[in-house]
């Protein structure tokens, strides 16, 4: 039943994650492809820029329902079987963090993960989660750039976990799903470097 589970929390964190609201919404809304427009992420920030406040809130609170909703059930699932609850909510959520990024029913070409990150995060230990967002909170008001931000702010969560008491598996797997994080938010940095990256406000020009 334990290695069942597994599977599962393995295929079914893949797949829901991989159901992208900002290429739902951008296609059934605006009849484009989020992928096609602005910097091409298909996740809340370049839908945000592209078509407004509107829509990209929902985008927001349905990215971060997906995985914390499936990381939750399979980590209260795998409580069920003896599996620590830290644990099974940090397996589950490298799954949703790749079914994300690349989702076969997009032709692999996902969103970069902060979002399904965070909430992992929020699973694993609701109380790092929320110092992870203050801190992501702080650097965006200072620096206005959301990619720096979001990506040290996920950074930061293994280390938080540590003195929260969290088992080194679990902080190892917390490790990976920031590093995959950052890895995606590459071509961020690049232009973060060159002085093209654009600045986040939360202000709209669309509706």
């Amino acid at each position: 039943m334990k290695i069942l589970l597994y599977i599962l929390a393995a295929v079914c964190g893949y797949v829901i994650a991989g159901m992208n609201p900002a290429i739902a919404i951008s296609k059934a809304v605006y009849h484009k492809d989020i992928r096609e427009c602005g910097s091409g992420n298909p996740g809340f920030t370049n839908f945000k820029r592209t078509f407004g406040n509107k829509w990209a809130w929902w985008v927001l609170v349905l990215d971060l329902s997906k995985a914390a909703v499936v990381v939750g059930l399979f980590a209260w699932l795998l409580s069920r079987q003896g599996v620590d609850f830290q644990l099974g909510a940090a397996y589950t959520g490298m799954f949703c963090m790749l079914g994300h990024a690349f989702p076969f029913q997009f032709k692999f070409k996902g969103g970069k993960g902060f979002l399904v990150c965070l909430s992992t995060m929020y699973v694993i230990d609701w109380r790092v989660g929320l110092i992870a967002t203050g801190i992501m909170v702080i650097l965006l008001l200072i620096t206005k750039y959301m990619s720096l931000s979001t990506t040290l702010s996920m950074l930061l969560c293994p280390i938080l976990l540590i003195p929260f008491g969290a088992s080194v598996p679990v902080i190892l797997m917390a490790l990976a799903c920031a590093v995959f994080m950052a890895v995606r938010h590459k071509e961020n940095f690049i232009r973060l470097i060159q002085g093209k990256e654009a600045r986040f406000t939360l202000k709209s020009k669309k509706e």
